[in-house]
């Protein structure tokens, strides 16, 4: 299972010491992906819950968020073996422009983009960026069209219901052939369909195993309905973490307790198949500098190779008495 890591691209402390520092030891350390995520506004007064709380606030890091693509582009520079990573709303970028900032960013890393997309939840932002929410399902499946056109074709010429791209030469390509890896965050079943049609991967985060098991198994069904093969989607999870110092009782979310919780976690994840974890300890409770981050970098890569040791160990065993 690879591990992958968040960039500190939120806080106050988010700036080119903090991402130098994280990318550098995540190299050093192994990790295999760094991720970025996307926020456009803290409202004061937001018109829906935040998913990723219990009480539906947002962490108070959010106030001050750099730029996903752009801190891309300098991890890019940062690193030279670490592959770099999205979570970003689709519906919000301009699919033609977002073809040439993403294909760039595959040129610059020699390589070593992951594209991960969401479809935004946010009345809020979506009102910002002038997209009605309730056309965020057909956009992010015509901005995919885009997408794939342009790294594909050339000529290109694409005519939908939001954009048409007259006939044009477009010699940027992404370095990775057919195209980089695109993985989808998808909850409902419109969103879950088309991530078994149109991406490479699933990438959810806070779903509990159980029903993240039956959700992975339905988008590959839907996968070979649609006549794509299933083995080939992957299963990226998100894990958010969140540290206690004791740990919590029956009831507690994913990827949240003490140490030997959250590691019980991991090894269960790792048990589905998972091709990748991405930790996320940004918002943690105890959080309260880059050296935090660090130190929680280090815990992390111990905490899975040796779940993935016992694991292995394990497999190995049943293989002998089989």
């Amino acid at each position: 299972m690879r591990l992958g890591f968040t960039v500190p691209q939120f806080g106050e402390d988010a700036g080119p010491e903090a991402l130098q520092e994280v990318a550098r030891q995540a190299e050093d350390l192994g990790y295999d992906s760094l991720w970025v995520a996307e926020r456009l506004l803290y409202p004061i007064n937001p018109r829906a819950p935040y998913p990723g709380t219990a009480d539906g606030s947002l962490p108070l890091a959010y106030r001050r968020s750099l730029d996903p693509l752009a801190t891309l582009a300098y991890l890019a520079a940062a690193t030279s073996r670490i592959r770099i990573g999205t979570f970003i709303n689709l519906p919000f970028h301009n699919p033609v422009l977002l073809a040439r900032e993403l294909g760039t960013i595959d040129v610059l890393s020699q390589g070593r983009l992951n594209v991960g997309f969401g479809g935004g939840w946010s009345p809020d932002e979506f009102e910002a960026i002038g997209v009605p929410m309730r056309e965020r399902g057909r956009r992010a499946e015509e901005a995919l069209q885009v997408i794939e056109a342009i790294w594909r074709d050339n000529p290109v010429e694409f005519e939908g219901r939001y954009l048409r791209v007259p006939e044009s030469f477009f010699d940027l390509k992404p370095v990775q052939k057919p195209r980089p890896p695109i993985y989808m965050a998808a909850y409902a079943p419109a969103t879950m369909d088309r991530v078994a049609r149109l991406a490479d991967g699933w990438i959810p985060a806070g779903v509990p195993l159980s029903a993240m098991e039956q959700m992975f198994a339905a988008i590959k069904q839907g996968a070979a309905e649609a006549g794509c093969d299933p083995g080939n989607l992957k299963l990226i999870v998100i894990a958010n973490i969140e540290f206690h110092p004791a740990p919590l009782g029956d009831g507690r979310p994913i990827f949240v307790g003490s140490a030997e919780q959250i590691e019980q976690d991991v090894a269960a994840t790792q048990q589905l198949g998972t091709e990748e974890i991405i930790f996320n300890v940004l918002f943690s409770p105890d959080i309260d500098s880059t050296e935090y981050l660090l130190s929680r970098l280090e815990q992390l890569q111990t905490m899975s190779r040796r779940s993935e040791r016992e694991f292995s160990g394990t497999a190995n065993r049943s293989a002998a008495h089989g």
